[in-house]
């Protein structure tokens, strides 16, 4: 679908959430809403300078992944406001697999997705270097 093929006045949200609700068991998609909800709201009111999004995981540990897959998904349409986001796994070198979400040709291009991988490796490293710096300093560490 492209962007004429939006109603002027739809969000790519609205509409992936209305497509959802059709296809989701009734149960599963209140359990969606209120584990996007809060992010969707939080969009509304002010853009995020870097789009870095993760589900809180003691929020959402015992939903079902097909649900915290879907979640991913919604919030990456709002955010991107694009409705080819595709949810990947990779792996990442001494972390295992990932999910991230990312849009359609990049979820096909596995050079890009290794270099996501290295991303994610690096970030990992250095939240362990500034968790040491912390702990070394009697800071909390738990970030």
């Amino acid at each position: 679908m492209n962007e004429a093929e939006f109603p002027r006045d739809g969000r790519p949200v609205d509409m992936y959430l209305d497509l959802l609700r059709v296809r989701m068991d009734s149960d599963d998609y209140q359990l969606l809403l209120e584990v996007v909800a809060p992010a969707l709201r939080a969009l509304d009111e002010q853009r995020p300078e870097s789009i870095d999004f993760a589900l809180d995981p003691q929020e959402t540990q015992d939903l079902p992944q097909e649900i915290r897959d879907e979640a991913a998904l919604v919030i990456a349409t709002a955010v991107t406001g694009r409705l080819d986001n595709q949810l990947v796994e990779i792996q990442v070198d001494g972390t295992g697999p990932v999910r991230v979400v990312t849009d359609a040709v990049t979820a096909s291009d596995p050079s890009r997705l290794a270099e996501i991988a290295g991303c994610i490796q690096q970030r990992q490293k250095d939240t362990e270097a500034l968790r040491g710096i912390a702990a070394a300093s009697g800071m909390p560490t738990d970030f």
